[in-house]
């Protein structure tokens, strides 16, 4: 929604591993390919150095820092999440390992851990209005971006 309206290229890294074979095999437990970071950032490295693109995916420390201009890190109660991962079917082991980590800020503290401090922006993601008032800011700030740099 934010790559479309924004005029930016969308790329789902979950997507690329798949199509790309971005991966190293498949974790049983979990029902997830295992993907191979490198791999990932080597395949994606010139399509993101053009610049103009979206990445969305669930971790950001293995992105080289000066892929971002601006990294979010949506952000969801612990029962929201348990909830929502157990209506798209994830297995229980998967579940509990991604409401941890929600509870111990796994991935808002790697994003703090692997960019500038100014460009890492935790965002509510509860109900449909934060996520739509998520998707405004952001368009908000790309604009923003643009205008400062000189972009259309």
């Amino acid at each position: 929604m934010v790559a479309e309206q924004a005029g930016l290229t969308y790329i789902n890294v979950g997507d690329w591993v798949k199509q790309h074979e971005l991966h190293s095999g498949y974790d049983e437990e979990h029902e997830a390919l295992i993907i191979d970071e490198d791999k990932v950032v080597d395949a994606l490295e010139d399509v993101v150095a053009a610049g103009g693109c979206l990445v969305d995916y669930h971790s950001c420390d293995f992105f080289p820092e000066r892929w971002f201009d601006l990294v979010v890190v949506l952000q969801t109660d612990n029962t929201v999440l348990y909830e929502r991962l157990e209506r798209r079917g994830y297995p229980q082991a998967k579940i509990t390992e991604n409401v941890e980590c929600e509870i111990m800020m796994v991935l808002l503290q790697e994003a703090h851990d692997s960019y500038d401090q100014n460009i890492v922006v935790p965002l509510p993601s509860n109900n449909p209005q934060e996520m739509e008032s998520n998707v405004q800011r952001i368009l908000q700030w790309i604009a923003a971006y643009k205008s400062q740099h000189g972009l259309s």
